[in-house]
């Protein structure tokens, strides 16, 4: 393999080109291999997944990105995970956290039975970990005096996705070596045995590789119409098919910048609240099945207030599932063009981390050992596909609300997966744990993330205190260093807002 040939831009086209490029740059300063970006000047970026997961600030920090540039360049926020509003019952009380940081000791103990025993007074939230009142405090997760990418709480970024794309592009050209082709696809060259040879180019012509990436979002230039990969829908499971986008502006300057994704349930769905420095990033998913764009539109801008009347809404269709596929022959599918589901819990990213990273580290040596590495390729993303289904359908699963159709639609069995169905029982005697199929090397939501939100939504396991008897010395000396954890961060860390401000004064520390 001496070139790749990224066809597309965007985050996805981008962070592919970036660790691919970075995984392989002894090879790409001594002439031996090339990363080619083709990217069409004419088709805009979807642009409006403003959420990420932990994983992107190792991501970064592997391409060499600065953290102080990407706060200066991208209007980047923190992010300590979300809180769910409405989600079990829609009363005014209704809410839950799913932070970022792991129950504390979670290598050493479940601490959710020692919890659960004791009536579960506190939230679960609460009582495991300080995030979520560090969130509710409006603080950040680390100080000015933290270096770049580490951290006191453990944290993501919300950023402007049109910002963060072009950030990204100046560092692949300007310090990867990345070779950018600005140029519509006319055509896809293929060979006798169905390989791709080369993208046929308006403006720059051939552009020939040894493999190709699709990076061409929702039209899938490559996978789908050159190839013929089918697309495996999923809105049978999550119904959600339509997104209303719209930017909202502070009232004032000043004002604070929620440090977490606020997810709050509406009749057909749920709205997105992400808050950057400059504004909020703010957008209403729905059922086009349960309610008009019309009636989601109006719930957008009650849940926005007075100030919204007159912005405009960016409307994006959504077609819930993926590839059955991602791999075929010497081409493979990495964002859009892969699949998408709802933006719940900022899956999108992630999965384009998480490919970019199989491709970079198994890069195959020749072309006679590809389809080795497309299977377990294809195996691996699927697992993983299957897996943020399951987690998203979790949300929906574990509601108590029955006042619409969508909510009683989203409990009925026939929609829940056979295999989330099968940990649902299992939970109802013993709490999520590392065994529980989570068995994986880079599971992207741990146990954990099942306890947050399991607990968060009034889930209650059976627990035998006899069972637990052993470990509730060690449970109340954790549960000590928690409540220790939570004084000191409540007393150390800074408003989020003045954090950002002097990391964009500043800078951060690098590594």
């Amino acid at each position: 393999m001496q070139t790749v040939v990224i066809v597309g831009g965007g985050t996805a086209g981008w962070l592919t080109a970036g660790v691919i490029a970075a995984r392989h740059k002894a090879r790409i300063a001594a002439g031996q291999f090339e990363v080619v970006l083709v990217e069409s000047p004419n088709v805009p970026i979807i642009g409006v997944g403003e959420g990420t997961w932990p994983t992107l600030r190792t991501t970064l920090r592997k391409m060499g990105v600065s953290e102080t540039d990407l706060f200066r360049e991208c209007d980047a926020a923190f992010k300590q995970g979300a809180r769910f509003v409405g989600w079990t019952t829609g009363a005014a009380d209704d809410a839950y956290y799913h932070p970022l940081m792991l129950p504390q000791g979670f290598a050493q103990l479940n601490l959710a039975p020692h919890w659960l025993a004791e009536g579960g007074a506190t939230s679960f939230c609460d009582a495991v970990c300080p995030q979520g009142q560090v969130c509710d405090a409006g603080l950040a997760p680390k100080t000015i005096a933290t270096a770049e990418y580490e951290a006191v709480a453990n944290y993501a970024y919300h950023l402007d996705a049109g910002k963060f794309a072009p950030f990204l592009q100046r560092h692949c050209t300007g310090t990867l070596g990345v070779r950018h082709v600005p140029a519509d696809v006319r055509s896809v060259e293929q060979t006798e045995s169905g390989d791709i040879a080369a993208v046929v180019t308006e403006q720059a012509g051939r552009v020939a590789g040894d493999l190709f990436v699709d990076c061409t979002g929702f039209s899938a230039l490559l996978i789908g119409e050159a190839l013929a990969v089918p697309f495996v829908p999923c809105d049978d499971v999550l119904f959600c098919d339509t997104a209303l986008a719209v930017q909202m502006p502070y009232d004032d300057p000043d004002a604070p910048i929620a440090s977490h994704t606020i997810s709050t349930a509406q009749s057909a769905g749920w709205i997105w609240d992400i808050g950057l420095p400059t504004r909020r990033g703010v957008g209403h998913v729905f059922s086009s099945r349960h309610i008009t764009d019309e009636a989601a539109e109006r719930e957008l801008r009650q849940y926005l207030g007075a100030g919204a009347a007159d912005l405009p809404v960016r409307k994006i269709r959504i077609r819930s599932g993926h590839r059955a596929r991602f791999w075929k022959n010497n081409c493979v599918a990495v964002g859009l063009a892969a699949g998408f589901l709802e933006p719940l819990e900022a899956s999108a990213i992630v999965l384009v981390e998480l490919s970019a990273k199989l491709i970079a580290e198994q890069m195959p040596a020749t072309r006679g050992v590809m389809d080795i590495v497309a299977r377990r390729f294809n195996d691996v993303t699927l697992y993983r596909w299957g897996r943020i289904i399951d987690f998203l359908k979790l949300h929906y699963v574990l509601t108590k609300r029955r006042d619409t159709a969508f909510w009683r639609d989203n409990v009925d069995p026939a929609t829940i997966p056979a295999r989330l169905n099968d940990l649902l029982k299992l939970w109802a005697h013993q709490s999520p744990w590392f065994y529980d199929e989570f068995d994986r090397l880079e599971e992207v939501f741990p146990a954990a993330s099942y306890q947050y939100v399991l607990y968060g939504m009034g889930f209650r396991t059976a627990v035998n205190p006899l069972d637990i008897a052993g470990e509730t010395s060690l449970a109340h000396r954790l549960r000590r260093e928690n409540d220790t954890a939570t004084g000191t961060m409540a007393t150390k860390l800074p408003r989020h807002r003045d954090l950002i401000e002097r990391i964009k004064a500043y800078g951060l520390q690098p590594v």
